[in-house]
């Protein structure tokens, strides 16, 4: 895998434990052994997934508000999820994922700064979400590359963020009340996201091919439940 696209994550060989491998010997020798629905699903979600666009959840104190978000992120085609977490770790609630973060590629970090320079190393433009100064999430092209984030349920998004983003976005009330939970915001975020870039391409996802195969590989070795053991297996029973 040699995409040169500095959003995508998996470059080069896929590491399985101690393994080394490539998408292609992955889906030489593992994707045989799924169900021929377990595969046509894999085909249909890689076909919607994109890296174009990425939440950003900051010092969230809620675990299991973490879990929704990613929950969200990942049934509408969102690939990636980034965790900015300034206190203790935290693990996410499974009951909430329903194993939404297994099919993620989730990036932690300790440093709002850190993040905010990685993101914009790849491209992507921040965008904070904020009541002042804002304009509607309507108003901006979600075409370009773009990270979404999201404070804690307190204070929101912190004024170091909001200092280094490119932007700030508002979803408009219509009621007495000044702002949504955070997941039901993120939500209500990426779907607006995931139509408006429906609607400019055609399509949510926008992976290359030797993207989506990667992806398909990946998904292939997640859904294994001991992808070492059973990868170790299949090499050693190739033919040389």
């Amino acid at each position: 895998m040699s995409s040169h696209n500095p959003r995508f994550p998996h470059s080069g060989s896929i590491k399985i434990g101690s393994l080394e491998v490539t998408a292609e010997q992955v889906l030489e020798l593992a994707a045989p052994y799924l169900t021929a629905s377990r595969r046509e699903r894999i085909d249909a979600v890689v076909e919607n997934r994109t890296y174009s666009v990425v939440p950003v959840m900051e010092n969230i104190y809620d675990r299991g508000n973490v879990s929704a978000v990613m929950r969200s992120a990942e049934a509408l085609g969102f690939q990636a999820a980034h965790v900015i977490e300034l206190n203790e770790r935290f693990k996410e609630a499974n009951r909430v994922t329903q194993g939404a973060d297994k099919w993620l590629d989730v990036f932690r970090w300790k440093s709002t700064a850190a993040c905010a320079v990685d993101l914009k190393a790849r491209g992507y433009k921040i965008y904070a979400t904020h009541l002042d100064a804002a304009v509607p999430i309507g108003s901006v092209d979600w075409s370009e590359p773009a990270a979404i984030v999201f404070g804690n349920e307190k204070d929101g998004v912190s004024e170091e963020m909001l200092a280094l983003a490119d932007g700030r976005i508002v979803i408009p009330m219509l009621g007495f009340v000044q702002s949504f939970n955070i997941s039901v915001a993120a939500a209500i975020a990426l779907y607006h996201v995931c139509q408006d870039r429906s609607r400019r391409f055609g399509r949510h996802g926008d992976l290359s091919e030797e993207e989506k195969r990667a992806l398909r590989a990946l998904y292939c070795l997640r859904t294994a439940k001991n992808p070492e053991r059973l990868f170790s297996r299949l090499l050693a029973r190739r033919p040389l």
